[in-house]
């Protein structure tokens, strides 16, 4: 059963955390599905620019990554001391950058 990341994770207090993120459904992430024989290599690519996207919008750090067929794991650093020095027009700079108008 999962948790709340606010049950465990003080919001407030910088820390390192591995997170993990897998397909369903015998869903493929990249890779050759050998059940399909359908090629998703090239998702590999655009998940690895996403992350340092991301990095770079969110203050986080990120330590490292493993992209694998059907699950993804993270190593992040929260500094949760940056964003108090940030003003209100750069988070809206930040917040646009994710969600850009379309």
């Amino acid at each position: 059963m999962t948790l709340a990341r606010r049950l465990f994770v003080p919001a407030d207090a910088p820390g390192a955390y591995h997170c993990a993120c897998r397909c369903v459904r015998r869903a493929w992430l990249c890779g050759v599905d050998a059940l399909s024989g359908n090629d998703y290599s090239h998702r590999k690519h655009w998940v690895e620019d996403r992350l340092a996207v991301l990095g770079e919008i969110f203050a986080v750090g990120l330590y490292g990554y493993a992209v694998m067929s059907n699950h993804l794991h993270v190593v992040v650093r929260a500094d949760p001391d940056a964003v108090r020095l940030w003003s209100d027009h750069e988070v809206a700079r930040r917040w646009c950058q994710l969600f850009p108008n379309r």
